[in-house]
């Protein structure tokens, strides 16, 4: 049965500091490193590949512009671990900027280069009616909406769809 996204699903990206805080592709990285479970630090830089130092500022960063929460402690060899989680299963930014939109292609960018397996990218120019053009964009967001995600434990992919009319076309 195909899961539909509630209000308390979305994260609307709508304010200077939200937008600042994803202007950077490691930071637009982690809220979906986290969309699994909550994690701490030291197992978010291995998943991405970054130090330590890198993950702890980008979460402040993240946690100040309200993207990403504590989730609790645990206690570890004489330490203490903090765990992080997302505010939200979604993000929707309402009003797309230049410094957030070249972030998360950055962010793909790192994604790709990163990947195990093959993947797809393909850019394609077309000239569509505006009638055509909305229902365009409305098939993928509704494939991903009504896609059921398997259980944990197999792979996670990311699927990143736009569609943009072309400056002076």
């Amino acid at each position: 049965m195909p899961r539909h996204q509630s209000d308390e699903d979305v994260q609307r990206i709508s304010t200077p500091l939200q937008h600042t805080a994803l202007a950077h592709p490691l930071r637009q990285r982690l809220p979906f490193a986290l969309s699994a479970r909550p994690s701490t630090i030291s197992r978010l830089a291995a998943q991405l590949g970054v130090n330590k130092g890198s993950v702890s500022h980008h979460l402040g960063v993240l946690s100040g512009a309200g993207l990403v929460q504590a989730a609790g402690t645990r206690r570890v060899r004489g330490g203490t671990e903090k765990y992080y989680r997302r505010t939200a299963e979604r993000l929707l930014v309402d009003e797309p900027r230049a410094g957030g939109t070249a972030a998360l292609l950055g962010a793909v960018v790192q994604e790709l280069d990163r990947s195990p397996a093959e993947h797809t990218l393909t850019l394609r120019h077309l000239r569509l009616s505006p009638a055509k053009a909305a229902r365009l964009a409305e098939a993928p967001a509704a494939l991903v909406d009504e896609t059921e995600e398997d259980a944990e434990g197999e792979p996670v992919h990311g699927l990143l769809v736009t569609l943009y009319q072309q400056a002076g076309a």
